[in-house]
């Protein structure tokens, strides 16, 4: 498994702040320890806001961002 192995995938598509980070914590919070949720979004501040949440959030770890044209993808890892 590399680390852009996700366990599961949450489309958050369409959505504005405060949304992605909210619905990224509500799946994060029922993966298993070592999951690695892939986040689509559309809202180019989801760039900034979930890794501001995942920095400042115990028991997450940002894995990777990437920055598409019109999707952002985000790879959340639960860590505890």
């Amino acid at each position: 498994m590399t680390d852009h192995d996700s366990t599961e995938t949450l489309d958050v598509t369409g959505q504005n702040c405060p949304m992605p980070v909210v619905k990224t914590k509500q799946t994060v919070d029922r993966l298993d320890d070592g999951d690695v949720l892939e986040v689509l979004a559309t809202d180019p501040g989801s760039m900034n806001d979930i890794a501001g949440w995942a920095e400042t959030t115990d028991g997450v770890e940002l894995v990777a961002q990437e920055d598409g044209e019109t999707v952002f993808t985000h790879y959340v890892r639960k860590t505890e």
